[in-house]
């Protein structure tokens, strides 16, 4: 489970930015919309949000914050499998931060223990990085990494981190994570939170491609798929997957330097290819090909196994831009599937948007929602709904909202 999120001199976030999940003492929609983990060895119950909706104008930062997110996750891993350039990019409308390391901080539950972690890099290099875990209710220094005067990377180890700790630290580059290294190297303490990052964090700025839900179609998982994109009030009866073999033919059209790569990598391998059965007027069975379905349906399949999979597994799916494609009532029916009073599951959902009519203490408690807004120096703020004080059960949230009173809204000026 996430509980919260900090990014700082990334992109268009030049000052710390923190989204919480952390669940206030509101009562409002306390049994479909908040939940509360077991956490080990912790007396203090935590409650965190089901779901956390940002709202604000074209280019005010909302995908630069799930960004920093997603770059967060590739460091965490990959950094000590390619040894590549870093995935950060300082805040560079200032000539102070262009120097300055980007920094990302998590705190998260993984297997019920409570960890919080971070780091600051640059392109070339981590320049600290840091881990606290209260595997027993109180924190714990896992580990602190950091630089000396030259450039020499400095570490500090908490006692109730075990095992081959300097072996770690040796293997661990300039330009990767300790984490990962040491993760990767059998390290039973920090496997957990690790493979929290790999299996359990799911970022989306670009639309899914298929594969996930194609894969989740082919396992014992298809009613499941079918029973999603038929309550999404699509008309569809049933799928079939087909295996075919990759043709040249298939990437005509392309640009030719992507079209030759393609085809000298991929003709004649086997492809899935995903055909939509409906039911003509005389209740026939009718095959389509995906690709001529619109593009909301599209959507929606995509979407199918990605939001199977983290509602069972208990997943935290971050989306960027959720309402592209679809409908309001699809994007509230998505939302509402995270809003549930019976789901077993610690599944939470983190997305960005303009769809306003979702934005509605109906659907959501007022902890739930965040604005992004780009002041004048172009600096992106990140900012809750509960700054404003909005008054409980009372106010429109989307009149509210599209009148200017929390900001975070587009402002015209004369050609």
């Amino acid at each position: 489970m996430l509980i919260q999120f900090t990014a700082e001199n990334y992109r268009s976030i030049k000052d710390e930015a923190t989204l919480s999940l952390v669940a206030g003492p509101g009562r409002e929609h306390r049994e479909r919309n908040v939940l509360v983990p077991a956490m080990k060895g912790d007396r203090r119950a935590v409650s965190l949000l089901r779901s956390a909706a940002v709202y604000g104008a074209n280019a005010a930062g909302k995908t630069n914050l799930i960004r920093a997110l997603h770059a967060m996750w590739m460091m965490v891993v990959r950094s000590n499998q390619v040894d590549e350039e870093l995935p950060v990019t300082p805040f560079l409308l200032d000539a102070k931060c262009r120097g300055l390391p980007t920094r990302f901080e998590v705190e998260c539950i993984a297997d019920g223990v409570r960890y919080q972690y971070g780091f600051s890099a640059t392109k070339d290099a981590v320049v600290g990085e840091w881990l606290y875990a209260w595997p027993h209710g109180r924190p714990q220094l896992w580990f602190n990494r950091d630089r000396a005067e030259d450039g020499t990377p400095t570490f500090e180890f908490g006692g109730k981190l075990l095992g081959d700790r300097e072996v770690w630290r040796r293997a661990t580059r300039g330009n990767a994570l300790f984490l990962s290294t040491a993760a990767a190297l059998n390290s039973s303490q920090l496997r957990p939170l690790y493979d929290w990052f790999k299996t359990r964090l799911h970022v989306v700025i670009d639309n899914w491609n298929l594969g996930y839900s194609i894969q989740c179609a082919k396992s014992q998982r298809k009613t499941a798929v079918v029973k999603f994109l038929q309550a999404a009030d699509l008309a569809i009866s049933d799928l079939r997957l087909l295996e075919k073999e990759v043709t040249a033919e298939m990437f005509d059209g392309r640009p030719s330097a992507l079209r030759d790569a393609l085809r000298v990598d991929l003709v004649g391998d086997q492809a899935d290819e995903v055909r939509v059965v409906h039911q003509d007027a005389d209740s026939r069975p009718v095959e389509l090909h995906l690709g001529v379905e619109s593009d909301g349906t599209q959507k929606i399949f995509t979407l199918a196994g990605p939001w199977i999979d983290t509602l069972a597994k208990g997943n935290v799916l971050v989306v960027d831009e959720l309402h592209d494609n679809l409908h309001p009532m699809l994007v509230r029916y998505l939302v509402g599937r995270f809003h549930c009073a019976t789901l077993e599951s610690n599944a939470q959902l983190v997305f960005s948007t303009h769809d306003t009519s979702i934005l509605s203490q109906e659907v959501f408690r007022r902890d739930q929602i965040w604005f992004c807004e780009r002041n004048g120096r172009q600096e992106t703020r990140l900012i809750p709904l509960s700054d404003f004080s909005p008054r409980k059960g009372l106010e429109n949230l989307e009149r509210s909202y599209l009148a200017g009173r929390y900001g975070a809204v587009p402002y015209f000026r004369s050609a």
